[in-house]
């Protein structure tokens, strides 16, 4: 099969950072699916593995974290799914990735691709949707108010690939007042056509910026996709006592000792760590996903498909890095296709 495989550690411009190259297809086991790959898309845990801040740990060495295709054959104990069916999936940190023409996925953590988005729309969808669930849900536990807080969540980064669906979900399966932060005209506007109430300048401090709102109190949840070192003494002035936050991103350190008068909670969340700990409630990914498909179908989520990079080679795929590394990317940048 085709492939991209990495060098670790290598710079983007690095004319080896990213290679074309073929592998044997992979051969499911267990609950493995075997997905013939027609879409992919890009997140910053694909620059973050390429750059050594996580061990993959498995051969080949390929990137790819958000796919789309269509199951080729099954695993002896897969049940969920038969070849044949177009389904959507992040997949496994430490598992050969979905930069490749097949891959095999355990079937806990598949969905069935939603019947109104085409692959590569679909593709935009899995790792950003179910981090986004996870935090919400899962984690900051939001269908549970902070006693004497305005029920308000900030996003913080809205445009990216996880606040953009993360806006989406509050608005649409929250009573939350949602308020996302942006600070370029064209992201702003990107957040309020998703949803949010209200749009805010990370630039700024964003204490000063929340309390302009004229909220009913001080926010009960932040949910924190980028910068958290450097907006935290403005996240814990703003968060409600009681307050929750949530982040997802990877600061080289965080001082929590200030958390502690406002007796503020910190909960963190990794997409990976069902996967990763083989946890017993693994198969809640595929239920995730089952859900976000039903959404998307229904008409109340869309897709945060945002550009198009051409089929999947490593050329390709080099621009995308660059583009997140940049921190410029909106949504979700897409790659559909092997080129021959």
């Amino acid at each position: 099969m085709r492939a991209v495989t990495y060098t670790e550690g290598a710079r983007i411009d690095a004319p080896d950072a990213l290679l074309d190259t073929t592998f044997p297809d992979p051969v499911p086991v267990g609950r493995d699916l075997l997905v013939r790959v027609q879409a992919v898309s890009v997140n910053p845990i694909d620059t973050k593995v390429r750059q050594g801040a996580y061990k993959q740990g498995c051969e080949p060495k390929v990137l790819g974290w958000d796919a789309a295709g269509t199951v080729v054959s099954v695993g002896p104990e897969a049940h969920l799914f038969k070849p044949g069916d177009a389904v959507f999936y992040a997949g496994a940190l430490d598992r050969p990735g979905s930069n490749a023409a097949f891959q095999c996925v355990d079937e806990r953590l598949v969905g069935a691709k939603p019947a109104n988005l085409d692959f590569a729309a679909a593709a935009a969808l899995p790792l950003t949707a179910l981090t986004a669930w996870e935090m919400l849900f899962d984690r900051l536990d939001v269908a549970t108010p902070v006693p004497g807080a305005a029920p308000a969540i900030l996003i913080v980064g809205g445009a990216g690939g996880v606040g953009s669906i993360a806006i989406q979900l509050a608005r649409q399966l929250t009573d939350l007042i949602v308020i996302a932060t942006a600070s370029r005209p064209e992201t702003a506007q990107w957040c309020r056509d998703l949803g949010a109430h209200h749009v805010i300048d990370h630039a700024k401090p964003l204490a000063t910026e929340v309390a302009v709102l004229g909220l009913p109190g001080a926010p009960g949840f932040v949910f924190a996709t980028t910068q958290t070192g450097a907006h935290l003494p403005q996240i814990i002035e703003l968060l409600a006592p009681q307050g929750r936050l949530g982040p997802i991103d990877d600061p080289e350190t965080l001082d929590v000792m200030p958390l502690k008068p406002k007796s503020l909670s910190l909960h963190w969340e990794l997409m990976f760590t069902r996967s990763l700990f083989q946890t017993s409630d693994m198969e809640r990914q595929h239920a995730i996903l089952t859900e976000i498909a039903r959404l998307i179908d229904a008409g109340r989520l869309r897709t945060t498909l945002s550009e198009t990079f051409g089929p999947i080679n490593a050329a390709n795929l080099a621009r995308a890095h660059a583009l997140i590394e940049s921190g410029k990317a909106r949504g979700k940048v897409v790659l559909a296709g092997f080129s021959d």
